[in-house]
C-alpha cells in the first residue's frame, strides 16, 4: 500500500503527512512512516489530549509511547501542531464503503478532528480490500474520507462509488 501512497501526487507533495501507529488488526503502518521519511516528509501521529485527537510530529517511530486505549503516540512533550488542507491523513477504520463512509471503533475522535471539510487536510482511509463493504452505519457526525487505499490501489471515495485517482493524483 505504500507503493501506492506514495506514487500519489498529493501524497508527495503535502507538507505533512498524518498516519497512526497500527493496531494488530488494523494494515500495517510503520513501512510507511520509515517510507515517508525517505521522502524527507514530516510525520504526524495521532493522541488523545484533553481538546480531544491531536497529531505531533515524530521522527523516530521508537519515541511513541502506549497511550489510552493500548495505541502508540507521541510523548507528551510533543507539540500538537494543527493540520490544513495542504495536509494528508491517513484513517484506520474497521470498514469502509465506497461513498467514503468509516466504521470506526465507536469513540469518534477522527470524525471530530476533522469535523470541518473546508479546513480539513485529505483524507484517505487505510483498509485491506476486505474491509471494503457496500455499506456502513452512518450519521451526520460522521466524516467521511476522500479517498481510500487497498493492497488494489488508491482510490476516490464518493456518493457515486469510488474510481480510480487521475493522473494529477488528486482525489
Amino acid at each position: 500500500m505504500r507503493e501506492h501512497l506514495l506514487a500519489d501526487a498529493r501524497v508527495r507533495r503535502a507538507p505533512r503527512v498524518a498516519l497512526y501507529a497500527a493496531l494488530g488488526d488494523e494494515v500495517p503502518t510503520r513501512p510507511l512512516f520509515e517510507a515517508l521519511a525517505e521522502v524527507g516528509c514530516v510525520r504526524l501521529l495521532p493522541r488523545v489530549g484533553a481538546g480531544g485527537l491531536e497529531f505531533a510530529p515524530v521522527d523516530a517511530w521508537e519515541a511513541l509511547r502506549r497511550g489510552p486505549f493500548g495505541v502508540l503516540a507521541p510523548p507528551e512533550r510533543s507539540l500538537a501542531v494543527a493540520l490544513d488542507p495542504a495536509d494528508v491523513a491517513l484513517l484506520p477504520g474497521v470498514a469502509f464503503d465506497t461513498a467514503g463512509h468509516r466504521l470506526g471503533r465507536g469513540g469518534g475522535h477522527y470524525d471530530r478532528a476533522f469535523a470541518d471539510p473546508r479546513s480539513s487536510p485529505l483524507l484517505v482511509g487505510v483498509a485491506f480490500r476486505v474491509q471494503i463493504v457496500a455499506a456502513v452505519p452512518y450519521d451526520s457526525r460522521d466524516r467521511a474520507v476522500d479517498a481510500i487505499v487497498t493492497e488494489d490501489g488508491l482510490r476516490r471515495a464518493g456518493a457515486s462509488g469510488w474510481s480510480p485517482v487521475g493522473e494529477s493524483g488528486s482525489p
